[in-house]
């Protein structure tokens, strides 16, 4: 609720563990807060300009107020980010190099070990999931239409790539869907099913997942409308719904989900924008509120934020309103763990917009201050630092 003041660390603890943002209970026994209940973010970037690699600030949900950002590791081009499940590890996909990168949290300020780096075996990775035993990683190619595997040491450490598979087809749009590009590699609560959104052939893509043996096989797909490009998934808690963000058409489309299964039905696809669409428009980020009665997605070039009320019943979604980013190019956003912030990456901008969330109607007002950090492109919330 907005004014309302900093939830108890156990209740905090309730709604981050919806997100696997923090670490599970059995991990965090007796461990205090973060620096006095702030939370850690870490923000995967562009480099190449000002930016040298992943940066980390406290964030006081209390208040809405941020530190200064710091420059938490070095690496190339580490555009999403995962946190390992035990908390102790990170991993970032490294863009241009083709490649995954495995940290280690290193001390109490949150600064990361480099550890090691394996490939993806594809072109331009942009996507990274860590499956729930904290054994294996997914990492999606966008430019050669992939999605590969790899095991993950109990050390931390990535194994070489046991799985690298291809998609085939193109799309509707002939400008960006010659071929496949898997834009995103999300894995169920049950550890079961990952789902794929390729937007070089309007699909998400399911593969089943033996966590035991570590491997995929192909097992479904959902179509999409011709030349929606999707880009990014968000779960409802329940898992019975799946809401897809479609960059290249602005709209978010509605599935039913079958955790049992791992079926797709497509339901309802809205717009995005409050206005008609123009040459330079394209879906950016999309994510679901932790009390799963709110949708949230961005909206870049008209640098906005779109936001959605969700039936409690059949999970349609109703236009609650759009909301000014507050930079330029939204390229993703993240909410806190309490649902009580939304924090808005402009890659154009080097900036964080801060908004709290009207618990009660969902709407987003803009907070004070904005956090300064050159061409961030992910952000991820992590809230308690255990001893290295």
């Amino acid at each position: 609720m907005n004014g309302s003041p900093a939830l108890p660390w156990v209740l905090l603890a309730a709604f981050a563990a919806l997100s696997g943002s923090i670490l599970p209970a059995a991990e965090t026994s007796g461990a205090p807060p973060a620096a006095a209940g702030k939370l850690t973010v870490y923000v995967g970037t562009y480099t190449g300009g000002k930016s040298e690699g992943i940066y980390r600030f406290l964030f006081d949900p209390a208040t809405g107020s941020a530190s200064a950002a710091a420059l938490a590791a070095k690496t190339d081009n580490p555009s999403f980010l995962a946190l390992h499940p035990g908390g102790r590890f990170l991993y970032a996909v490294n863009e241009a190099a083709g490649a995954m990168s495995a940290f280690r949290f290193a001390n109490a300020e949150g600064d990361l070990e480099f550890l090691n780096r394996e490939s993806t075996g594809g072109a331009a990775p942009c996507h990274v999931a860590v499956d729930r035993a904290g054994k294996h990683a997914f990492a999606a190619n966008y430019t050669s239409g992939s999605i590969a595997l790899l095991p993950i040491g109990a050390d931390g450490r990535l194994g070489a790539r046991t799985a690298l598979i291809a998609h085939e087809g193109s799309g509707a749009d002939r400008s960006r869907q010659k071929g496949p590009h898997a834009h995103c590699v999300d894995l169920d609560a049950a550890n079961k099913f990952l789902l794929v959104a390729d937007l070089g052939i309007d699909r998400i893509v399911v593969y089943r997942f033996d966590a035991a043996a570590g491997t995929l096989a192909p097992h479904g797909r959902a179509a999409l409308a011709p030349g929606a490009g999707p880009r990014h998934l968000a779960f409802a808690p329940d898992e019975r719904r799946v809401y897809a963000i479609n960059e290249l058409d602005l709209t978010v489309t509605r599935f039913d989900y079958t955790p049992a299964t791992g079926a797709l039905q497509a339901k309802e696809t809205l717009s995005t924008l409050p206005v008609p669409r123009q040459a330079g428009f394209s879906g950016g980020e999309i994510a679901m509120h932790p009390s799963g009665r709110f949708l949230y997605a961005s909206n870049r070039g008209h640098d906005s934020i779109a936001a959605f009320a969700v039936d409690g019943e059949t999970g349609a979604l109703r236009v609650i309103g759009h909301t000014p980013a507050g930079g330029r190019t939204p390229r993703h956003f993240a909410l806190d763990p309490g649902g009580d912030w939304l924090l808005c990456a402009h890659q154009d901008s080097d900036t964080i917009a801060v908004f709290r969330v009207d618990r009660a109607t969902g709407r987003l007002a803009p907070a004070d201050g904005v956090i300064t950090v050159p061409a961030p492109v992910c952000i991820l919330f992590r809230s308690r630092l255990p001893a290295p």
